[in-house]
């Protein structure tokens, strides 16, 4: 499995107890869909490497896990901080108006009054605004991700219609 055909979806944050369990994070708005885990990958040296849970509890965005194989403090530390990972086919389904910010990335950005603008580079989580990154006209343009702007995502077409607030490209032609 490559990093690049998953999501991650938390990280080990500390040991539990004296068995191996651990505390994880989980990076979601669904948590309780994650409740019946089976397995995860997580990311060891630069290599995806399955991990089997014989039992998780989630709690909110946390989950108390135990991983097979995993059967002390000391092997729980040897953890702690990595990050887990899923498959991307195992993101929750979105209703048509949500997107995940990986599946943006090369979609066609469409102002309607300027028409097309460009693609859709990167996405910045960047606590409460998170912002699309896109080249125009040779700079790095970033357009919040909210309901007044983004106007409708189409999956069909790869295509993002957008209404950018007045004056928001020029702030960033200025030299």
């Amino acid at each position: 499995m490559k990093q690049s055909q998953c999501f991650e979806l938390g990280v080990v944050l500390r040991p539990h107890g004296l068995h191996g369990e651990v505390y994880i994070s989980l990076d979601t708005d669904f948590p309780e869909d994650y409740a019946e885990l089976e397995s995860v990958f997580v990311l060891q040296n630069g290599m995806l490497v399955p991990f089997f849970i014989e039992h998780i509890q989630v709690n909110n965005k946390q989950a108390l896990v135990k991983f097979e194989d995993i059967d002390s403090k000391d092997d729980a530390n040897t953890i702690k901080g990595l990050s887990l990972h899923l498959p991307l086919d195992q993101l929750p389904k979105l209703s048509d108006d949500q997107f995940y910010f990986h599946e943006i990335i090369g979609f066609k950005l469409i102002d309607e009054n300027k028409g097309e603008l460009g693609t859709v580079g990167q996405v910045y989580e960047a606590g409460h605004q998170d912002l699309i990154g896109m080249d125009y006209k040779g700079k790095e343009v970033l357009i919040p991700i909210n309901d007044e702007i983004i106007n409708k995502v189409d999956r069909n077409t790869n295509e993002i219609f957008i209404t950018l607030p007045e004056g928001l490209l020029e702030l960033y032609l200025e030299d």
